[in-house]
């Protein structure tokens, strides 16, 4: 009965393991759905300016978080094939975000998963009052100034962060998420 669990076991391993192989590999083939990577621009994900590219100016300054897309600069290919993709934009004045957030900043714009960690819902929402992001399925908040930090509900940990550099006013990333996009399945 023992190895018959093990054999088992191990089937579902290595099946789940080639599945895992097959989403790396369609990233690699599609860059549409690779995650950010560093060098990509952002970009507008909706709205008028879609497809523009995303400046620190256009964050506005303490307020409602941008949603975007990253794009690759030699190809130009914008990295929207994937809902894992969408990234937040907000900007605060450098002094009130923590020394950590701030390092990963670009003149105090900070950038996060638009994906939250509970049950994987868009965050879209804003709390003006708070200045927190604040997902609208099950009303988790996340302070952007403290590395998207859990404050409230049931999301079990902060926000992947990616961090920006700033080349002549233009949002660049400068390296790829602080941790894998995941989240916990609703049952």
């Amino acid at each position: 009965m023992e190895d018959r669990r093990t054999v088992l076991k191990s089937a579902l391993a290595l099946g789940l393991g080639v599945r895992g192989l097959n989403v790396l590999q369609a990233q690699v083939d599609d860059p549409r759905k690779a995650r950010p990577q560093e060098g990509d621009r952002f970009v507008f994900a909706f709205g008028p300016r879609q497809g523009e590219t995303v400046r620190v100016d256009d964050v506005p300054l303490a307020s409602e978080q941008l949603i975007c897309y990253a794009m690759d600069p030699s190809s130009g290919a914008v990295r929207d094939g994937s809902r894992l993709n969408q990234v937040l934009l907000l900007r605060f004045e450098p002094d009130s975000l923590t020394p950590e957030t701030r390092e990963a900043s670009a003149d105090g714009v900070v950038a996060y998963s638009g994906i939250c960690t509970h049950t994987g819902c868009d965050i879209e929402d804003w709390s003006d009052e708070a200045e927190f992001l604040v997902c609208s399925c099950h009303d988790s908040e996340f302070d952007p100034r403290d590395g998207a930090e859990v404050i409230s509900g049931p999301a079990p940990r902060r926000l992947p962060s990616l961090p920006l550099r700033s080349e002549g006013g233009v949002l660049v990333a400068a390296g790829g998420f602080s941790a894998t996009i995941r989240f916990e399945k609703e049952f």
